[in-house]
């Protein structure tokens, strides 16, 4: 039944797309059984999960005989992670929407496609099937920024998109090449990975498949759609893009370039370790001179994903667990500041410089967005008992047994991380700057309320953040036991443990 996931998110927006155009009440709870059933298929899948090596195959039939493509969707605790993250930002990411009555048909419908096709990604044990649902997912990422967005936005969609398609080339170069170097007629990921590649074709195809996936990853220097993306996006944009979207591009570099090519990661392992570092201390460096409050959180995102990135250049347990874990709480944690600092403030405010901010004594007005917001920076900064200190934990453990010196780099971006984290909160909530809204403005036009659906979704998100950093378990007895799947055997025989 996991499949389904994929299927009714097409069929949702499709059931949207049927609606009046008028009927935006019927298209939003549309949109949110639509979200809702897939996330319920994950969880109901996940509670009769059994961790372990094997990989659950949920259909495999013959797709283009002539090729051997198949359509073979499975699944392990890996991708199950992400499935499952899928599922919550899509739920939440619609309850932030609640208020978006533009073209509202269209952009849930827009919406939509694009969470069936990332379940798609994660869910493809087929190369060409993942490319396909890849592919799917940039157009939509497009017109949701530049039909929605702010901020410069088609310069932003467009470059989302061309830097996409950019490292999609890369990536179709590096499998056409595989298919035709291994000469097993087939696009089966396990197939292939148990094909021995020559040291000699690793060498270029590793770094062609990895880099054109880790674009969307925002790996440094290949970073900086994310920022103009991230600041140009409406706020389920922001939230998809920073909690899913990157995502695939961290899970393809991992589950497609390191697992296919294991001796050529062995060889450029330095060089991407050091891009990786490099882009945690610069992303948080450049967000804590940042004076728009959207462009605080994207450029924290490009610091936190160089720990997703620094993690699976680990070629470690440690840091391959880490950086999946990784994945799945920066997922959490960013949607929720996107959606604080994107619905709850700039919707109402109309205003993201934080030297404005300073002076409106949001945490007085608004103490809900203040207290999540404050949540989330907690999480962000990797305190104890939120999920983003485990997951950095988990990395940086792994990266000092590979290399120890990139882990101190590493550790200087956390404490800027921390750094910036505090000034745009102390700013934005708790500033003590000359007031820019009198009292009696304030009165005559008091802001709006926060409302019951982004209440829901906030509660959810912080919840998670608290309840994988108390119990990370539930997400590591998945994770760490699929590394004995025969996906790992090539990269067990370069020294992996």
């Amino acid at each position: 039944m996991l499949a389904w996931t994929i299927y009714l998110s097409f069929l949702g927006a499709l059931g949207v797309l049927l609606l009046p155009a008028g009927a935006v009440r019927a298209v939003r709870i549309t949109a949110l059984l639509s979200a809702g059933s897939g996330l319920a298929l994950a969880v109901g899948y996940a509670l009769q999960f059994k961790p372990g090596p094997e990989i659950h195959t949920l259909v495999q039939v013959p797709w283009v005989r002539s090729l051997g493509i198949e359509y073979h969707l499975a699944v392990d605790g890996i991708s199950l992670t992400l499935v499952l993250l899928t599922g919550i930002s899509a739920v939440v990411g619609v309850l932030f929407s609640w208020n978006v009555e533009k073209r509202a048909k269209e952009f849930f419908a827009l919406y939509l496609t694009l969470i069936g096709a990332v379940y798609g990604v994660f869910l493809s044990f087929d190369l060409f099937l993942l490319f396909v649902f890849y592919e799917i997912a940039i157009v939509p990422k497009y017109f949701l920024i530049a039909i929605w967005g702010s901020t410069r936005c088609e310069y932003g969609a467009m470059k989302l998109a061309l830097y996409s398609f950019l490292g999609s080339a890369l990536v179709l170069i590096g499998l056409i090449g595989a298919y035709a170097v291994s000469g097993a007629h087939t696009t089966n990921l396990l197939g292939l990975a148990t094909h021995a590649f020559s040291p000699e074709f690793q060498r270029w195809a590793f770094p062609v498949v990895f880099i054109g996936f880790a674009i969307l990853a925002g790996l440094w220097p290949f970073h900086t759609w994310a920022p103009t993306g991230h600041v140009a996006a409406p706020t389920p944009a922001s939230m998809l893009l920073a909690g899913v979207i990157m995502k695939l591009g961290a899970y393809g570099a991992f589950r497609v370039a390191i697992l296919l090519f294991p001796a050529g990661a062995l060889m450029w392992q330095g060089a991407i370790g050091l891009l990786a570092a490099i882009g945690i201390v610069y992303g948080a460096s450049v967000a804590l001179v940042q004076k728009d409050f959207k462009f605080v959180i994207g450029y924290s995102s490009v610091s936190h994903m160089g720990f997703v990135m620094l993690g699976l250049m680990t070629l470690n347990a440690k840091g391959l667990s880490g950086a999946v874990l990784q994945m799945f709480s920066h997922g959490i944690i960013a949607s929720l500041l996107f959606g604080v600092v994107g619905r709850m403030i700039y919707d109402r405010t109309h205003t993201r410089e934080l030297t404005l901010l300073e002076g409106m004594r949001l945490s007085k007005t608004m103490p809900f967005a203040a207290v999540t917001f404050v949540v989330a920076a907690f999480a962000s900064m990797g305190l104890p008992g939120f999920s983003g200190f485990v997951a950095e934990l988990q990395v940086l453990a792994g990266a000092w047994a590979a290399f120890p010196k990139l882990t101190l780099l590493a550790g200087v971006g956390v404490v800027i991380g921390v750094a910036f984290t505090l000034r745009a909160m102390q700013m934005a909530f708790f500033g003590e700057g000359a007031a820019t809204v009198s009292a009696a403005d304030s009165e005559a036009h008091p802001l709006e309320p926060i409302t019951v659906p982004e209440r829901m979704g906030a509660v959810v998100l912080m919840g998670l953040a608290v309840l994988i950093g108390l119990w990370p378990r539930v997400l590591l007895d998945w994770i760490i036991p699929s590394f004995d799947s025969p996906l790992f055997a090539a990269l067990k025989k370069g020294g992996f443990h």
